[in-house]
């Protein structure tokens, strides 16, 4: 004779307070999330195919009308190769430095605390005040680094004034002010490593070359990824800087893409266009973190 066997319920009071539970700690963040960042991602997408003014109450349908003139036009072509260079110089440059000094001041040595301290405190300055002083710094004719080029009979260029040195001078500020950042990253990365690793490696004979590699690389990898992705979504989002050392300039030489949609939408008042340009931003940050996330996606099956 079978049994049957009483099944569960499938709503109790104990299921239906821990649904409570998890949609009170959940729901706020969704709905900060929603209005925040999806609703105004959504009412972007919305804008690029309107014209509009921000100031008049009506908005013209256009269609697909603001991508084809964007796309099509030969300055902003200019402005997405700006915005790749200056992502490619500040990333590269901020983890490279900010690793070698990094396993400097990982050692044991004098004043090192304070020489942490000294190198984080650009991080927490405003953009604008670090542009103002940069611009007394950069000034070719009684900067300091004209000055100092002058020691040794060199002429200091126009920085912020020559096309060819413009982009290079908002690459040297921006990695300055952000350099301490990594630097802290990448110090919590080393303590995090094993110190029996390289102990052991040190036994075996390994040199400094062939630790850094097998144990100081790998150990850092999480680390890496993570600057890595927030470096390049914050050179992309680079805009104080810019907006007080150049404004763009000059002759469009450091015009990025936030900066020229901040153009386009508060200066020229064409919410449309400024709406493609923040779409194209989107498109692009969104590509390279999944890019990123792929790549590492495929060491970690590989290992």
């Amino acid at each position: 004779m079978a049994v049957r066997t009483q099944s569960a319920p499938r709503f109790s009071p104990m299921i239906a307070r821990e649904w409570l539970t998890f949609w009170l700690f959940l729901g706020p963040n969704l709905l900060l999330f929603a209005i925040f960042t999806y609703w105004p991602l959504l009412y972007n997408a919305y804008l690029s195919f309107v014209e509009w003014d921000f100031i008049r109450p009506e908005r013209r349908w256009v269609g697909l009308d603001n991508y084809a003139t964007v796309l099509a036009d030969d300055q902003f072509q200019t402005i997405l190769r700006n915005s790749f260079v200056f992502t490619a110089g500040c990333v590269a440059l901020t983890l490279t430095l900010g690793l070698a000094m990094a396993l400097l001041l990982n050692q044991r040595l004098r004043g090192r605390n304070a020489a942490r301290a000294v190198l984080f405190s650009p991080t927490i300055l405003s953009g604008a005040a670090v542009g103002i002083v940069w611009i007394y710094i950069f000034d070719p004719r009684y900067g300091l680094l004209a000055e100092l080029l002058g020691l040794v009979g060199v002429r200091s260029p126009n920085w912020l004034g020559d096309p060819d040195w413009a982009m290079l001078a908002l690459i040297i500020v921006y990695v300055w002010k952000n350099l301490g950042y990594a630097v802290v990253i990448y110090l919590a990365g080393l303590q995090a490593i094993d110190r029996a690793l390289y102990e052991a490696a040190t036994v075996d004979g390994a040199g400094a070359g062939a630790r850094f590699q097998h144990i100081t690389l790998p150990g850092l990898a999480p680390v890496l990824f993570f600057l890595s992705v927030t470096s390049i979504l914050s050179c992309f989002q680079a805009f104080d800087l810019i907006q007080v050392m150049t404004q763009g300039g000059p002759i469009n030489a450091t015009n990025t893409l936030v900066y020229n949609l901040y153009e386009l939408g508060f200066i020229r008042f064409s919410a449309g266009q400024a709406g493609v340009v923040a779409m194209v931003l989107f498109t692009i940050m969104l590509a390279l973190t999944l890019l990123q996330v792929r790549l590492v996606e495929r060491r970690t099956q590989a290992d």
